[in-house]
């Protein structure tokens, strides 16, 4: 039987591309999923890994993000600081005195400068450098959506990080934390199609936030919740995000399912912010709660 070289090669590339089309597909498949849900299936329950947190990698690292993905969390909480060069680089503390090899301030280095320095976990120095917000961006195109905490003051550097998202076409995957609600339509100005999350730290401050246009999830305190209020805003069209973080998060550690029992006797809650993404995406797959 002769089989020519060409006829082997063009199947070779054809399979290529068909498996390039699928993995690419797979990808686009997995955001629209997580959008779907956030959109329209408020009983399903989304899962925010607090500074892309587990138990192999550093926090707020490009590995810990990459990790992320692969088990399913919808949505990474990251924070963002500006080098000494205004850079926007992903860092929750002022200094980087607990998370890397190094000291200092965050601003007092240069990006090069910082990407000298390698992230910890625990007390081990591992290869993981200092990402840079726009390394994320890369990393998590059509994958997954991403709580910005912006640690920086001043609209310069919110139009600054707006138009990086801009660049890569991702203003569907951002959610936009912001500490003072009443900041919301100034920023909303600046590129309408990326979501604010207003945090609430009162029943009150829910009420105001209502009064707010193209709001779609709201941060809510333990302190305050209310049956009542909340299925009132998730009826309403809104997500409503809770911590686990301390508190339901240490108890899950102690005895499995203790947690995040307790946390969802508050059940008119739809995203949950944990350090433990794995262990609460099984716990609610098991309850029919994560897809």
């Amino acid at each position: 039987m002769n089989i020519s070289f060409s006829s082997i090669w063009n199947k070779t590339i054809f399979v290529l591309l068909l498996f390039l089309g699928l993995s690419s597909l797979a990808q686009e498949t997995k955001l629209d999923s997580i959008l779907d849900d956030y959109h329209n299936n408020p009983e399903q329950i989304l899962v925010a890994a607090h500074r892309a947190t587990n138990p192999n990698y550093p926090e707020n690292s490009l590995a810990a993000i990459a990790e992320s993905i692969r088990i399913g969390v919808d949505i990474v909480e990251i924070d963002i600081r500006k080098s000494k060069d205004g850079e926007l680089v992903i860092m929750h503390d002022k200094t980087i005195d607990r998370t890397t090899n190094g000291t200092g301030k965050v601003d007092d280095f240069t990006l090069a400068e910082l990407k000298e320095f390698k992230l910890k976990l625990g007390n081990d120095i591992t290869n993981e450098q200092v990402p840079t917000f726009e390394e994320v961006l890369q990393l998590t195109k059509g994958k997954m959506l991403l709580d910005v905490d912006f640690k920086l003051e001043g609209e310069a550097a919110v139009k600054q990080t707006f138009e990086l998202i801009e660049k890569y076409g991702m203003e569907d995957q951002i959610l936009f934390f912001l500490y003072d609600y009443p900041e919301t339509a100034q920023y909303q100005k600046l590129n309408k199609d990326i979501k604010i999350m207003p945090r609430a730290y009162s029943r009150k401050d829910i009420r105001n936030i209502r009064k707010l246009e193209d709001i779609s999830i709201i941060h809510i305190d333990d302190s305050y919740y209310r049956n009542g209020t909340m299925r009132r805003l998730i009826k309403s069209g809104y997500r409503v995000w809770i911590n686990a973080l301390g508190k339901y998060d240490r108890m899950e550690t102690e005895a499995k399912n203790s947690g995040f029992d307790a946390l969802l006797t508050r059940k008119y809650v739809n995203v949950i912010q944990t350090d433990l993404p794995e262990e609460l995406i099984s716990y609610l797959r098991s309850r029919n709660l994560h897809r």
